[in-house]
């Protein structure tokens, strides 16, 4: 990995363990790094090593908007999640990341097989064809992706938890440090990063949503949502992992989590009324399956 000029970064490892390694490395590379939290501390005294919750990036952005930094990585407590945001505080959601990861890739391997879970973005569909590869949407879970990965000879993978996957140039496995380098990499060959990264295609979306059950509960209304549930106006519905429902103009998505019981909601839309229109169209189905359920939107 090489990067065609230097870069001023923040990072902010969260007291987590990439604190060890990841500032060396980025200097190593030829940025300028600042470093928020970059001791290894196990109590995480400033705040979580997540970077897929929003609270924990807040001093990231804090220091992005009064600094003079280019761009900013966050990294979970044993750096295999990366989390981006932009000199102005915008965070870039994994599922954009990978747009970024994808056009790399594909620049140099046209055709290939680019994976992404079922929670991620429907805009990487035409984000990948357009850019010469083919998109492939699968179950979410890192040990999932992996074995699709290894099934289907994808070169690249990605999970809206902020998992990569880099099979070209790497070994297939999800490294948040290298896959930050690779993002460098790649944003320092362009002239003006915000610009790159504002053309990223965006959507009105939620972040993810939960509805808590008991135990083997989620799996069980999953079950009877794919028997029975009739969606209105819907294009598609994928059963891979949940449901997923294809509108003309945005998704809905329901799937019983891999680890906790619960199910797990989010839902996109080319506007505001479309995203609640989808929304009612979901509420109506998880009532009528489960009516005391306490539902997150």
């Amino acid at each position: 990995v090489k990067i065609a000029r230097p870069l001023k970064i923040a990072v902010d490892c969260g007291n987590g363990v990439p604190g060890a390694f990841a500032p060396e490395l980025y200097r190593r590379l030829g940025c300028a790094v600042r470093e928020l939290f970059c001791d290894v501390d196990g109590r995480f005294p400033n705040h979580h090593p997540d970077p897929s919750q929003l609270e924990n990036l807040e001093d990231l952005i804090r220091t992005l908007r009064s600094g003079n930094e280019e761009l900013g990585l966050a990294f979970d407590g044993d750096g295999d999640r990366l989390g981006v945001v932009t000199r102005a505080g915008k965070v870039i959601f994994p599922d954009r990341q990978l747009m970024l990861f994808a056009a790399d890739v594909l620049s140099r391997n046209q055709g290939a097989k680019i994976i992404f879970d079922v929670k991620s973005t429907r805009n990487l569909f035409p984000w990948i064809r357009t850019h010469g590869g083919e998109p492939v949407l699968w179950k979410t879970g890192h040990s999932l992706i992996k074995a699709k990965m290894k099934e289907s000879g994808a070169l690249l993978a990605g999970e809206m938890s902020g998992h990569m996957f880099f099979k070209e140039r790497w070994y297939g496995f999800d490294d948040g440090l290298y896959a930050g380098a690779r993002l460098l990499e790649y944003l320092s060959g362009k002239p003006d990063i915000d610009a790159e990264l504002a053309r990223l295609p965006d959507s009105v979306n939620t972040p993810e949503l939960q509805i808590k059950l008991k135990e083997g509960e989620n799996y069980a209304l999953i079950d009877t949502l794919q028997r029975t549930a009739r969606f209105e106006g819907a294009r598609e519905i994928v059963t891979i992992d949940g449901l997923r429902v294809e509108y003309d103009d945005g998704f809905g998505l329901a799937r019983a989590s891999n680890t906790t019981p619960v199910i797990v909601l989010r839902f996109e839309a080319d506007s505001e009324p479309a995203l609640k229109r989808i929304q009612e169209d979901f509420r109506r189905v998880l009532k009528a399956a489960r009516p005391d359920a306490v539902l997150p939107f």
